[in-house]
């Protein structure tokens, strides 16, 4: 029975990590994918001009 003891943790942890990986695929995307977009977008454009005016 010691094989059980041993092998639980492992499985345990398996289950868990691929709950998680099938939570973060379903929540992708849906109604705010385009809002989520945006502010990525935004933000990355923003960063990209301070970068430029610190060259300057």
């Amino acid at each position: 029975m010691d094989y059980v003891a041993a092998l639980t943790p492992p499985l345990v942890m398996a289950v868990a990590f691929t709950a998680l990986i099938v939570t973060i695929v379903r929540t992708q995307g849906g109604a705010n994918k385009a809002k989520e977009d945006g502010i990525v977008d935004a933000a990355a454009a923003r960063a990209d001009g301070a970068g430029q005016q610190r060259r300057s």
